[in-house]
């Protein structure tokens, strides 16, 4: 199993941005170090919790500071800018990047953003899915492009002067493009099935409860089987909040605390969600009342947190919940506390894997 590193990173109001923003870079920075596989970041534009707005021009300040480490955009939200755009910056950080770059993509889950981009009422799956076929046909053609659909339109054909090399938009490094992944945040996930089929790989969010992470599997395969492609478990990335310190006790203390920055974020995560109609991810039965998804209940059954044997115990007892994935993705949080946030990340690296891989190695 591999380690990776995903983070929509939830500050508190107030920090200075800027502070925040160099504590994401030094946690991705970190990851690099550690020999993490992969690293995400996700954005939003309408957010003072979420601040990286551009997960393009977050991820362009580290391609020359990381050495291994891939980077992906975790996600780009689609309806919420031109294919045009989209395919040109894409191109571009996979060039920075030579290659260490994997494609996130989404419809956009935060509401504000919506509406500020003046999507709110208008059907964002579709929006979603027009985009990137755009942004797809963009790589896979030649300009002057004439795409024409519901909500987007691309043509250079009236000020296209090839001789020059105006009106062309770059094709990636990678080709024919990055490996392009997408979050899956929902029970049962019909997106799975239809990601696997266009050869896309999905990451299971983080603040899903284990027996819903479990129903993306099976629906992964049949989408690989759709496609034509081998059914690999190893394609699987699954995200989970994981607080490892030295010491139960200092590991308790910073994932439940009331000013733990695991607290803060699933404070802020209900609140979000809840105001969306969408307390179900949280539910382990349906018919449960909303009142009964408190912000305890959320994490005790989503955090794990101790010492690294109790993490590494923890992991593969997730693991046999769900079945086997590839990815294990460590959820980034706020450094509230620098040192332990770090220590989390080299304990995770360093003691909780080997454990974990040493085990599933005895099990094979």
């Amino acid at each position: 199993m591999q380690l990776s590193f995903f983070t929509m990173p939830i500050h508190p109001l107030g920090k200075p941005i800027a502070q925040s923003l160099a504590e994401d870079r030094e946690a991705f920075l970190l990851a690099d170090e550690l020999g993490f596989a992969e690293a995400y970041c996700g954005e939003h534009s309408t957010d003072q919790a979420e601040i990286i707005t551009s997960t393009v021009a977050f991820l362009a300040s580290l391609a020359y500071e990381t050495k291994q480490i891939r980077l992906g955009t975790g996600t780009v939200n689609l309806p919420n800018s031109h294919p045009a755009r989209v395919a040109a910056e894409v191109a571009m950080l996979d060039h920075m990047l030579e290659g260490r770059l994997n494609f996130g993509i989404s419809p956009g889950g935060l509401m504000s953003d919506a509406e500020v981009f003046g999507n709110l009422d208008r059907d964002r799956n579709a929006m979603f899915v027009e985009c990137i076929n755009m942004v797809l046909d963009i790589w896979a053609g030649e300009a002057p492009y004439n795409l024409k659909g519901e909500f987007f339109e691309v043509s250079t054909e009236r000020t296209m002067m090839k001789d020059i090399g105006q009106g062309i938009i770059p094709k990636p490094y990678q080709a024919p493009h990055p490996p392009i992944v997408g979050t899956a945040v929902a029970p049962f996930s019909k997106g799975v099935t239809a990601m696997a089929a266009r050869g896309w790989d999905p990451i299971s969010a983080n603040f899903l409860l284990p027996k819903w992470v479990a129903t993306h599997w099976p629906n992964y395969a049949e989408g690989c089987k759709q496609g034509g492609r081998p059914v690999d478990f190893n394609n699987w990335r699954v995200a989970k909040n994981i607080c490892v310190a030295d010491d139960m006790a200092t590991a308790k203390d910073y994932a439940r605390d009331p000013d733990s920055p695991y607290v803060y974020y699933y404070s802020q995560l209900l609140t979000k969600l809840g105001a969306g109609g969408r307390l179900n991810l949280f539910k382990e039965d349906q018919n449960m009342p909303d009142s009964d998804v408190t912000l305890d209940y959320v994490l005790d059954r989503l955090v794990i947190y101790g010492d690294p044997s109790s993490v590494a115990d923890q992991i593969l007892a997730f693991r046999e919940q769900v079945g086997d994935f590839g990815h294990l993705i460590y959820a980034g949080h706020d450094w509230t506390d620098r040192e332990l946030g770090r220590r989390s990340m080299i304990l995770m690296a360093e003691e909780v894997m080997p454990k974990i891989n040493v085990a599933i190695s005895a099990a094979a």
